[in-house]
């Protein structure tokens, strides 16, 4: 079982540029990618959505920055430097200007410094990023486990009271019927009826005990559970399956409760509501 909750980081160096690669993921129905990357990475931004594809599902988001060392990546031009040293000390003497800090005024324009970044990675450059982004997407997918790992757990804590609470509904079952049949026969005995076709009234007592009756509910129940936790234990890509299982977990659990009719049994399955509203709201988060 993973998680859709994640992240990961990762480094590498390819001449003068340093790249950082950040992947950060969170629940979602699909996969959703977005892509944020330096302006020289952006013919391989298909390459990197495939790469990506490994996630399978979850809102995506990887940034890429560039960090480049400009002592390497750069030069000046020597010869705008001089023609915009004679430039300037020709104006200022015309202007009677001061000339301190000249030189460092033309050092900080940006034009008389020749870039020598690439464009563009070349192919074995290129491999070397993949390599490290493919790592970073493995780090992430850890994280997703690990997560998931400790969120198996806090499911099967869930799980296992729904079972214990389960478990305790056949102790008042036999006080519920009883307590059904004593109130049947006070409504007889404190109404004017006086002759009751006894045919007919066992007939009405079968009936009513039979929309009474729990049994399968609890059997279907059962068997919701241990098929969750089966799909826990067994199966990746699970969310959507498990989210169902506990629907129908619910939906056994609400019919019990409406044909309960004991004070006791009722409170028990508010016990097993709750535990299952737990579960609910952190299936959102199962891949």
């Amino acid at each position: 079982m993973k998680s859709m909750t994640g992240f990961a980081k990762g480094q590498c160096t390819i001449g003068a540029h340093k790249f950082t690669i950040e992947i950060k993921t969170l629940n979602s129905k699909a996969l959703d990618l977005i892509v944020k990357i330096p302006a020289i990475l952006r013919s391989h931004e298909l390459d990197i959505r495939s790469l990506l594809n490994r996630l399978e599902r979850g809102k995506v988001e990887i940034y890429i920055t560039d960090e480049t060392d400009t002592t390497i990546a750069s030069q000046v031009n020597r010869d705008l430097v001089v023609a915009r040293y004679h430039q300037l000390m020709d104006l200022s003497t015309e202007l009677h200007c001061s000339t301190t800090n000249l030189y460092e005024t033309i050092l900080s324009m940006s034009d008389v410094w020749a870039s020598a970044a690439m464009e563009e990675l070349s192919g074995d450059q290129w491999d070397i990023l993949s390599s490290t982004i493919a790592d970073v997407i493995a780090s992430v997918d850890e994280s997703r486990a690990h997560e998931g790992a400790v969120l198996e757990l806090d499911f099967e804590k869930h799980v296992s009271l729904i079972e214990q609470k389960l478990n305790q509904i056949p102790q008042y079952e036999a006080e519920r019927i009883e307590t059904a049949k004593e109130r049947i026969r006070r409504y007889f005995a404190e109404s004017a009826i006086k002759e009751i076709d006894s045919n007919r009234f066992e007939q009405e007592l079968i009936y009513y005990f039979e929309k009474l009756d729990i049994t399968e509910e609890k059997i279907r129940l059962a068997k919701h559970i241990d098929y969750f936790r089966t799909t826990m234990a067994t199966e990746e890509g699970s969310g959507k399956k498990l989210a169902f299982i506990a629907q129908e977990m619910g939906r056994e659990i609400n019919t019990t409760g409406s044909k309960a009719n004991h004070v006791d049994i009722r409170k028990l399955v508010v016990e097993m509501k709750d535990e299952l509203e737990k579960i609910k709201e952190q299936l959102g988060n199962i891949l």
